[in-house]
């Protein structure tokens, strides 16, 4: 049987892809089992709410919910499971202020630990995922270790998301 799928990445859309790409990317840096789907919470809200349902009997661990406009995707994810649910706002038409705001104002009892808007926030939402699965992996701890360590030896801050 193969390693299960520790993060399961899901879009809104196919076209939040070029950015959830870099997160995808991310966890496959550090070698963690993930799998990307694009579902619509709007659109296809049962397949969501069964998808979110199933996550943990099928081994994910964290889930990266990512989507535009008021499209409030990582919030139903949260409603439908108590994995961690990672949000990631996608630019839209007002820059990404609209997907921002709904997915950071959750009520009280249903919490999603939301991310900076676009890339900046792909990348860290793998991250803080890495993170989170590398307090019982300590083999994941140490490669998250070196990739941390690698930073204090470079003259700019790499986080940086200029240029």
């Amino acid at each position: 049987m193969a390693d299960p799928n520790l993060v399961l990445i899901l879009m809104g859309s196919k076209s939040d892809w070029p950015v959830m790409e870099h997160a995808s990317r991310t966890l496959d840096d550090f070698q963690v089992a993930h799998e990307c789907k694009a579902l619509s919470a709007h659109r296809n809200p049962t397949k969501v709410a069964a998808c979110v349902g199933s996550a943990r009997d099928d081994g994910v661990q964290v889930v990266i919910a990512a989507a535009g406009g008021a499209a409030h995707l990582a919030g139903v994810c949260a409603a439908h499971t108590t994995l961690p649910v990672l949000g990631v706002p996608m630019t839209s038409v007002l820059d990404g202020h609209d997907s921002l705001l709904s997915t950071v104002q959750m009520p009280a009892g249903v919490p999603v630990g939301t991310l900076a808007i676009g890339k900046a926030g792909a990348i860290n939402a793998a991250l803080l995922a890495i993170q989170i699965l590398s307090l019982r992996d300590d083999s994941l701890r140490e490669r998250l270790d070196s990739y941390r360590k690698k930073w204090d030896d470079r003259p700019e801050d790499p986080r940086s998301t200029a240029g």
